[in-house]
């Protein structure tokens, strides 16, 4: 028996496709009047990749949003349509520069037409290799304009990695931020002969470099604004793209073996589009905050894809240490994380608490619980009565408010949270503080968004209902399935891998879910079953999750596979455990020694014993150890988003995971 939910209410027809390929339509006969653009006759790429675009396993009906049928010629439309409007924001020496949407055009065109007279074709990959900014957009548009492929690579990748993905996914050019980026090249550069030019965005420190491989933005620049009656044969490039071209190529996290590139499409993208934003909308004069990496498909989705449809401004974070103070200087009005990101701002408020005077304690702990009232009534649906609304706006302008000040949520209308799971008292807390998130569920597979929880329609330890036109249903393994136009179309040069995870149309998700009602519960990961001794089944993640909402806890992975009794490998967070050893007169050296503190152990196994009060008796943790080391993306057992692989985790820490039996 499965459980399905099907929010196509108009059509029954599956919108995918089995066994038809992939085609390259005919140029539009309508550019006739542009000068055919260089190379986008040549149907033979110096690699396969016109192969793998027109053997792609999976094709959609075309998606048309305002007229156009690809992203390229929706982007095209909106940034001549508002011209000097601000698109995007960045700090230069201090002080926030806006760019125009016109400028996003030129310079898009600049370095397309550029990269097609060093030799790119259409359906050749580029990859970028650099942190966020708006020449990664301008880079992005650029190549997806003349109908290259734009591929990102994560800037914590190590030079074995990034060698992997520039082999793997055939790139003809890289573009890299800066000289350690290059550097990186430079180590691997004879594994990949086929990658004909690197362009560098900053000049510092390379100067003196002579290497006819490397040629620096500037450059580029000025090669796109020589090329004849550029504009014309860009828009003639952008005119000849296909619903079913390849919008971009995004490369997993590889939390379970190497990376694969999914293939997203034009229809892929349009189609997310489409269906998520009624769901949650976003104004054109919103304000955002850029700082997840670009090449996950979530930033790509909220910070490139949504805005060119709705016109909202993007601010870029100057680096992922300056994004809290970032978030007070733009106060944007919605916002997209990961976990991490919001266990970190309720650990650090939850810190500056334990310091506060008995007066602003116990206001600040009057607050919360007004607070959370109001929450716990609101996200069950139901509607406070005047004297509870009294209540918290009472407690709200005395205090909360000042708490929303100082995490930059001043402006918030909503947030969201998902690529991983998430802690429902986490939610609870930060809507208690009038900081509204709402968790939703995707994956790189799915585009981005399966489903989420909106304004309207939030179930509590949900992910919120499925994206309309769209299924989902639980297959007899308790698998999550989905079926819509947002499945994308295989992944790149791995058909064997393709046909795992998509069988009969439905992308095979690997998460363990159920649906109540309309809602999606997800309750773990396939290959993450726990299956005691005794036979019991155990999903690990809801656990962690209680386990993370303490603000001494950064991660921690659950143990007990074939074992008699659950275990736990802990990662403390530096930050705030290193407070309490100040606070409390503990001695410590460095991160080792203070995991070994008997105090500090102590503190750990007071989570470890109030989270055993709320858990079933099978699911009880007997022991836990710390692991003594920081561990950061550059190390293999993290991915880039902060994920842990759980495998290379068990097996580094197997001396201490044997410890414990």
């Amino acid at each position: 028996m499965t459980t399905s939910i099907d929010t196509n209410v108009n059509a029954k027809r599956d919108s995918l496709s089995s066994t038809t390929a992939v085609t390259t339509i005919a140029p539009n006969h309508s550019a006739a009047s542009h000068d055919q653009p260089r190379h986008l006759s040549d149907q033979n790429s110096s690699h396969d990749t016109h192969k793998n675009i027109r053997n792609a396993p999976y094709n959609h009906e075309p998606q048309i949003l305002e007229g156009c049928d690809t992203l390229s010629k929706l982007w095209r439309q909106v940034c001549l349509a508002r011209g000097d409007k601000i698109a995007h924001r960045e700090k230069a020496f201090g002080i926030w520069q806006s760019h125009s949407w016109a400028d996003y055009y030129q310079r898009s065109c600049d370095i397309g037409m550029a990269l097609v007279e060093l030799g790119l074709s259409k359906g050749d990959t580029v990859s970028i290799l650099s942190e966020d900014n708006k020449e990664w957009l301008y880079c992005d548009m650029g190549v997806c304009g003349v109908g290259a492929i734009p591929n990102g690579v994560y800037t914590t990748d190590s030079p074995e990695q990034l060698a992997y993905i520039l082999k793997d996914s055939h790139s003809k050019f890289l573009i890299a931020e800066n000289d350690e980026q290059l550097h990186k090249f430079l180590e691997i550069r004879e594994q990949t002969p086929h990658v004909k030019k690197v362009i560098v965005f900053d000049s510092k420190g390379l100067r003196s470099l002579d290497d006819d491989q490397v040629i620096f933005l500037d450059e580029l620049y000025t090669i796109g604004q020589n090329v004849d009656n550029a504009i014309e044969r860009f828009s003639a490039y952008i005119d000849q793209g296909d619903a079913n071209d390849v919008r971009t190529l995004i490369y997993t996290s590889g939390t379970t073996g190497d990376p694969k590139g999914a293939i997203l499409t034009h229809a892929n993208i349009l189609f997310e589009l489409k269906t998520s934003i009624d769901t949650l909308p976003i104004l054109p004069t919103d304000e955002q905050l850029c700082f997840l990496p670009l090449c996950h498909v979530l930033e790509r989705l909220t910070s490139v894809d949504l805005p060119i449809h709705r016109g909202c401004i993007v601010n870029f974070a100057e680096s992922t240490e300056t994004v809290f103070e970032n978030m007070k200087e733009v106060s944007p009005d919605t916002f997209t994380a990961v976990p991490r990101l919001w266990e970190k701002m309720y650990a650090s408020i939850s810190n500056m608490r334990s310091d506060a005077s008995a007066l602003n304690g116990w206001a600040f702990d009057k607050a919360i619980k007004a607070g959370h009232d109001y929450a716990d009534i609101t996200m069950a649906g139901n509607t406070p009565t005047a004297g509870q609304r009294l209540r918290y706006q009472f407690w709200d302008k005395l205090v909360l408010y000042k708490i929303r000040d100082l995490i930059g949520m001043s402006n918030i209308r909503r947030a969201t949270t998902g690529a991983a799971p998430i802690s429902l008292d986490i939610i609870r807390w930060f809507h208690a503080i009038g900081v509204p998130i709402y968790e939703g569920y995707g994956m790189t597979e799915s585009t981005g968004v399966i489903s989420v929880n909106t304004p309207e329609e939030q179930m509590p330890g949900s992910v919120g209902r499925a994206l309309p036109n769209s299924q989902v249903r639980i297959a007899d393994n308790g698998e999550i399935l989905v079926k819509g136009g947002h499945v994308f179309a295989g992944y790149w040069n791995k058909p064997e891998k393709t046909a795992e995870d998509i069988r009969d149309g439905w992308l095979h998700t690997g998460d363990v879910g159920e649906i109540k009602d309309g809602y999606i519960f997800i309750t773990g990961r396939i290959k993450d079953i726990i299956i005691t001794a005794g036979g019991k089944n155990v999903t690990p993640a809801a656990i962690e999750s209680k386990l993370k909402f303490s603000p001494y806890i950064s991660d921690a992975v659950i143990i007990g596979d074939r074992r008699k009794y659950l275990s736990c490998l802990v990662m403390i967070d530096q930050e705030n455990v290193e407070k309490f050893a100040q606070d409390n007169q503990v001695m410590f050296s460095d991160f080792r020694s203070l995991c070994h503190a008997p105090e500090v152990i102590a503190l750990i196994d007071e989570v470890i014993q109030d989270t055993n009060k709320t858990l079933a008796q099978v699911e009880t943790l007997k022991h836990f150890r710390l692991i003594d080391v920081l561990l950061s993306p550059e190390d293999d057992e993290l991915t880039a988003t902060m994920k842990l692989k759980r495998n290379l985790v068990e097996k580094k820490h197997r001396a201490l995971i044997d410890s414990m039996y």
